[in-house]
């Protein structure tokens, strides 16, 4: 029996935003920095290069793309920018891809 087509409409903000955070969480090293600083609640980019020995501007260029997809917080204390994870953010993604793996099967 063949399926019936349904229309797909997309709000190009969201699937602007979707595609931010799944392109954030995708790349494995980004993942290490986001269990290290879950590992540490909230932690400077001082710390997170130097523990997990990488050089400083790769580290913030992959802080940048977290930050532009809402994936972590920031919080500015004195010369030092401390960086926390937005669970709700991370846990929203990782229960729609989930949801879109079911989906499949």
């Amino acid at each position: 029996m063949r399926k019936v087509k349904e229309k797909i409409n997309f709000n190009q903000e969201r699937l602007d935003n979707s595609t931010d955070i799944l392109r954030a969480l995708a790349h494995p090293l980004r993942i290490k920095i986001l269990s290290f600083i879950d590992q540490n609640d909230e932690i400077n980019v001082n710390k997170i290069y130097n523990t997990l020995d990488l050089e400083q501007s790769i580290t913030s260029q992959h802080l940048s793309v977290l930050r532009n997809a809402d994936v972590v917080h920031t919080n500015r204390d004195g010369k030092f920018v401390q960086y926390s994870i937005d669970y709700t953010k991370v846990d929203r993604a990782v229960q729609a891809i989930k949801s879109f793996l079911q989906a499949e099967n």
